[in-house]
């Protein structure tokens, strides 16, 4: 096979980052490196150039002060000394990271809570430049089936894999779930996996000092021996390369497996099939260290009623409609943005709602068209209640108050309509798929492929 050039990978690694990915190791990379592991790479985690990209990402992403109550902008008021001295750390070996402060947030839809690690600014930095090293020697080798934190992948990607296998008559599904994923990954064996890669003893090092951060929850400090928190810069990597080798088999075995970092269906074309499935991933998950969720875990007929949920949406009897949890957050969201006791005008509330309406439209607009009618008419509800509680009614709005501000008042101060949204993304896409059609038919004869054989 003719090894590729520099130019070549260009497209494929555009993502990465330049100080550390120069043109002579993205050919090394895509061609393969000897032994298959790569050696010498601290001086990459500790380059000024490096540190600088990964504090740009976290001050992007924003986010709180760690247990040292250091701000991203405090942090950035002595930037240049801040990021020497973590450079300087680093290569003497005398980095040590600091506890990650732990806090509880709520589930979406639910009252359950998950535990989010909230680490120190200058950790931040260092996970990100030490991503930037670690993240396409694996990325490189990633099962195509795998969509969740990686680059130029995202949900929809992988929704649009699962619609497209449910067409194709693969409805028998097993969805799966990793019983508190990110909380049980057992340390030892993920820092083997990265070991098949990555040789080099510093980074191995600094790697397993992360997994080792102390946890700061109530007051109480404590060390974990298994997990990576959620929150951390490096968590969703490490998700990735403890699961590629559950990938990995299911691929070789033939299986159409979709995931989405812990989040995962196998779609299959009969019971049987599946039963064999969710075996093999029985097996594997418990020499892995995990377990799956024996409650949340099932078989299921998307032909039939009762369905599946993935990734925000339900699937059954060959439709699609958000699942209710996500249905409950919009609706907790909109809430928090419409008090009945609102000082607002009507076109500031609209202003100010419309972006969620919209986002939320954006990655659901895909759903079976009754969902939004109910959606749009609970939002005019909202809206008529505050309006009706200007006027000194009490309660809900209702009867005249129909009347008195019709739908097409809150359509003349702008709010988004769900419905109309939907009905244009509809036409446009009927429209695009005529005008393909057209094309396909006006294409002379044998222009396709390229000419004779």
């Amino acid at each position: 096979m003719r090894a590729k050039q520099a130019g070549e990978n260009e497209g494929r690694w555009s993502w990465v980052e330049p100080s550390v990915w120069t043109s002579r190791m993205l050919t090394a990379l895509e061609n393969g490196v000897q032994g298959g592991k790569w050696f010498s790479l601290m001086d990459k985690v500790y380059s000024l150039r490096n540190l600088h990209s990964a504090f740009e990402s976290t001050k992007r992403k924003k986010g709180s002060a760690g247990v040292d109550h250091v701000t991203v902008s405090r942090f950035a008021s002595r930037l240049e000394a801040n990021l020497e001295d973590l450079s300087q750390g680093l290569r003497e070996g005398r980095y040590r990271p600091q506890a990650v402060r732990r806090v509880l947030i709520p589930k979406p839809g639910g009252r359950e809570k998950r535990p989010l690690g909230v680490p120190t600014v200058r950790d931040r930095v260092v996970q990100g430049a030490l991503r930037h090293v670690l993240e396409p020697i694996f990325e490189r080798d990633f099962a195509q089936h795998s969509y969740g934190f990686r680059p130029k992948r995202n949900a929809k990607d992988a929704l649009r894999r699962v619609t497209a296998l449910l067409d194709a008559g693969y409805t028998h599904v097993v969805d799966a779930d990793i019983a508190s994923y990110f909380d049980t990954i057992p340390h030892e064996q993920l820092m083997a996996r990265i070991g098949e890669k990555v040789s080099d003893g510093k980074v191995l090092s600094l790697v397993s000092a992360f997994l080792d951060q102390g946890v700061l929850e109530s007051g109480k400090e404590w060390v974990p021996d298994r997990g990576t928190p959620q929150g951390a810069v490096l968590s969703p990597l490490l998700s990735n390369i403890y699961l590629d080798p559950l990938d990995q088999r299911m691929a070789q075995l033939g299986y159409e497996m979709v995931r989405y970092a812990d989040d995962f269906v196998i779609l299959c074309r009969s019971s049987e099939e599946a039963q064999k499935a969710l075996a093999e991933v029985q097996e594997w998950t418990a020499g892995a260290g995990l377990s799956l969720h024996p409650e949340k875990t099932q078989i299921v007929d998307a032909t039939q009623e009762g369905g599946f949920d993935f990734l925000g949406y339900h699937f059954e009897r060959g439709m699609r409609w958000p699942r209710k949890k996500s249905l409950k957050k919009l609706r907790a969201r909109l809430r928090e943005l419409t008090p009945r006791c609102n000082g607002n005008s009507l076109q500031a509330i609209v202003k100010r709602i419309n972006p969620t309406l919209r986002g939320w439209f954006e990655y659901f607009k895909h759903s079976h068209e009754t969902t939004f009618k109910g959606i749009d008419g609970w939002v005019r509800g909202r809206l008529r209640s505050i309006l009706r509680k200007r006027r000194r009614g009490k309660g809900r709005a209702r009867g005249a108050d129909h009347q008195r501000w019709p739908n097409e008042f809150f359509g003349e101060h702008g709010l988004f309509s769900l419905v109309e949204a939907h009905a244009l993304a509809v036409s446009l896409h009927r429209s695009n798929h005529r005008l393909e059609s057209r094309m396909r038919e006006n294409r002379p004869s044998g222009s396709v492929g390229g000419g004779a054989g």
